[in-house]
């Protein structure tokens, strides 16, 4: 719970942030101020992560490093001196910008343990890099912008557009984006095939302020970029959500009933159904993570139901110790365990739902 609060301080240091933000407007030469401000915290909410965070996730570690690049372009536009720099910049802000939907996207993809195509990541990662390439082209090309020009206001650089007809793939790009978050959530809160509904409540109102933000600075013309503190608000909300869920992990108890050692005969489905409502819910997301184990990770965890040891595994698939622990941590960031020993238990429990 300390930690889960730690979170939650973090998003309230953002939305103060953003409430600041409204007496910005009068003084233009403290922007440069604000988009430093947003590159420092988002740097700390990156080294917030490995600090507080014992199990990482690919995708958590995009979503920060995008935040960061973003606001570092934008620090960088602010900032440049010539039309060339700020195009570099304005580059950089869009590197970040492409890859941040998706990992959202897969991060509650895998909160809500849905199963997916394993060339899905690789699909949506071709698609962010087509639309970087397209973002990328100004300078080169006005298929993005039709015209650009750098404006200074009190020292403030930002670049005056004139959109071109390729623009509107990037709003198609985020709009997919939103779209699909907002279903997929939904979707899940009417099945109820959600862990809980303060992860929902915590993703709805993550993709929500970005909608929010998008939408507005397409209605309004504002000269500073509000999506630099939304990202931050995002981020927040979910570092908050990994904890919470980090914190969930260490309180589950696995009843002595569905102990195992490696001679015990699967458990009953019966036996499952008469465990309490928590067992319940975590054996179900097990059961729907062995689907999404690669095939390699598949292999290993057989091998540890059919009682092979650390030694075993590493004798049999001829791999490295570091290599199996990087296996490890991927199969129990998907079956939603912390051990090998709960790892076991559940397979115990799930019996004969376990199956290739």
């Amino acid at each position: 719970m300390k930690k889960t609060m730690t979170g939650l301080v973090f998003t309230i240091i953002s939305m103060l942030f953003l409430n600041g933000c409204s007496s910005v407007g009068a003084k233009t030469e403290s922007l440069l101020g604000v988009y430093i401000a947003a590159s420092v915290i988002s740097l700390l909410l990156l080294t917030a992560y490995f600090c507080l965070i014992k199990k990482r996730d690919l995708w958590f570690i995009l979503l920060f490093l995008s935040v960061f690049v973003v606001n570092i372009g934008y620090l960088s536009l602010a900032m440049s001196q010539t039309l060339e720099e700020a195009l570099l910049a304005n580059r950089i802000s869009y590197l970040g910008s492409v890859f941040l939907p998706l990992s959202m996207l897969m991060i509650i993809i895998n909160n809500k343990k849905l199963r997916y195509p394993k060339s899905l990541p690789y699909i949506l990662v071709g698609v962010s890099i087509i639309v970087f390439i397209i973002a990328a082209t100004p300078g080169y090309l006005d298929i993005y912008y039709k015209d650009v020009s750098l404006v200074s206001l009190n020292g403030v650089s930002a670049l005056d557009k004139v959109y071109g007809p390729w623009h509107v793939s990037y709003m198609l790009f985020l709009m997919s984006y939103f779209g699909a978050m907002i279903l997929i959530i939904v979707r899940s809160a009417i099945k109820k095939t959600s862990a809980s509904n303060t992860h929902s409540v915590i993703l709805i109102f993550a993709v929500g302020v970005n909608i929010g933000v998008w939408l507005l600075q397409q209605i309004v013309k504002i000269d500073f970029e509000l999506l630099t503190i939304s990202y931050i608000i995002t981020e927040s909300f979910l570092l908050g959500l990994n904890l919470l869920v980090q914190d969930e992990e260490k309180k589950r108890i696995i009843p002595d009933a569905v102990q195992t050692t490696e001679n015990a005969a699967p458990v009953d489905k019966t036996v499952a159904d008469n465990t309490d409502e928590a067992l319940s819910e975590q054996l179900q997301m097990f059961v729907n993570g062995i689907p999404t184990l690669t095939v390699t990770e598949r292999t290993i965890f057989d091998l540890y139901i059919k009682g092979n040891g650390t030694k075993d595994v590493l004798a049999k698939l001829n791999i490295k110790e570091n290599t199996l622990k990087y296996h490890n941590k991927n199969i129990y960031g998907k079956l939603g365990v912390s051990s090998r020993k709960q790892l076991l238990s559940l397979a115990a429990s799930a019996g004969s739902s376990i199956s290739k």
